[in-house]
């Protein structure tokens, strides 16, 4: 039995609030499913799941606001009985009760003073709470019944507006907010947030963590992509419109097989130490329609053929703006590529993400005075940045990137060899 828990889609994130719910107790469940939908200050994100099983129960329900590492839902594995993991459990707990109390030590029959330092949490065997009959077993998460010792609140009187009536971190911080302020508190399911507000708070705070921290150096090379244009025009040739690739594929590319040179620019930076990625998934910054933007992985860069990865680039674009971007998708990427050239910009100067450890910039493709065979041309060129985390990597390893960055674009032969 495994718990399904709020993820964490960005560097900022504390809580999300659960939209909709793709499943029912019951259902089975396969890696990497779409199980649910979660709000966060940059959208709507559709959740996949990592266990494959089926679901025992949902712990929260639509509407409600979750913090991250919280269980939204419990799955069975396969082949796992509920009532095998219920059977366990009460064993273990007659278990530790005989060795709480062992027989030679008798049970007094004198009521005791509960201790101070362990408070007696479970309803009184007299009074029901307003949802649950007399006897049975409080329902109750792990962190909220942990709340509530913490604020001396009895949780059997809180009604909870969990699954089944289950009580909430929620409910019982509901239960200590002071009568009025409960009056003037919204409905957990109804969205009072100013989204474009918030995912400017969502940038601001993980940008000004990243500058706070991240120890930043930054290295640039103006290179000719005259043979890589060439190269492109001549796949695209006879391709009808909607077929034909767009130079950053080919950008994307250069920065996956760059990373495979160069894996130390590929992961994460946690706990004091770089955490490497086990995969290629670059992230591609996005500018919404509606302002801000996000920097989804496109998977496996380094394995998709040139249509395959033109597809997967218009299918990433296209669920950012529509705000059905998965979980995944926030969460795997090792490094950042953001591409400005169609702006007009020259160079970028990028802001790491964090704890991703590295970011690669393009500026826009000009023509621009070029030497070659000693005779001074007219070629199309554009600038290559690398924003990278000094805490992992020094100047010769970006160095060693940027330079197989420039060579795969200048021959771009390299980029899909046949």
């Amino acid at each position: 039995m495994s718990e399904f828990r709020m993820p964490s889609l960005g560097a900022d994130m504390e809580s999300g609030t659960l939209v909709e719910w793709n499943i029912q107790p019951g259902d089975r469940v396969e890696r990497g499913q779409i199980v649910c939908v979660v709000e966060t200050q940059k959208g709507a994100i559709d959740v996949e799941v990592w266990e494959t099983g089926t679901v025992e129960r949902l712990v929260a329900e639509e509407g409600q606001k979750v913090p991250v590492g919280e269980v939204l839902a419990v799955i069975l594995a396969e082949g796992e009985k509920a009532e095998d993991k219920k059977a366990e459990g009460e064993k273990a707990q007659g278990e530790a009760a005989g060795r709480e109390a062992p027989a030679e030590h008798p049970i007094p029959e004198a009521p005791q003073a509960p201790s101070p330092r362990a408070p007696d949490l479970s309803p009184p065997p007299t009074t029901a709470a307003p949802d649950v009959a007399a006897g049975e077993r409080l329902r109750i998460s792990p962190a909220a019944r942990k709340r509530a010792a913490e604020l001396d609140l009895d949780p059997a009187g809180v009604r909870g507006s969990g699954v089944g009536g289950s009580i909430t971190l929620e409910d019982i911080e509901r239960a200590t907010r002071p009568a009025a302020e409960k009056q003037a508190a919204p409905s957990s399911r109804v969205s009072t947030t100013d989204t474009h507000a918030a995912m400017r708070q969502a940038i601001a705070a993980a940008m000004a963590r990243s500058k706070r921290e991240i120890p930043h150096y930054y290295l640039g090379n103006t290179l000719c992509v005259e043979p890589a244009m060439a190269w492109l025009e001549a796949h695209n040739a006879e391709r009808p419109v909607a077929e034909r690739l767009i130079f950053p594929v080919l950008q994307l590319r250069a920065v996956a097989l760059a990373l495979e040179a160069v894996p130390e620019l590929n992961g994460w930076y946690r706990d004091d130490a770089f955490q490497p990625a086990e995969g290629v998934h670059p992230g591609v910054a996005i500018a919404l329609r509606g302002g801000g933007l996000v920097a989804p992985a496109l998977h496996d860069a380094d394995r998709l053929a040139p249509d395959a990865m033109m597809a997967a680039l218009r299918d990433l674009l296209t669920r950012a703006r529509q705000d059905r971007l998965r979980s995944s998708e926030l969460t795997a990427a090792g490094l950042t590529v953001t591409n400005l050239g169609d702006l007009g910009v020259e160079s970028v100067q990028g802001v790491i993400y964090p704890p991703q450890v590295a970011l690669v910039g393009f500026g826009r493709i000009a023509e621009r005075p070029w030497v070659r065979d000693g005779q001074v041309v007219a070629a199309r060129c554009l600038h290559a940045s690398l924003a990278a985390d000094h805490r992992v990597t020094d100047g010769a390893l970006g160095a060693r990137f940027l330079t197989r960055l420039t060579d795969l674009l200048t021959e771009p032969e390299r980029l899909w060899p046949t």
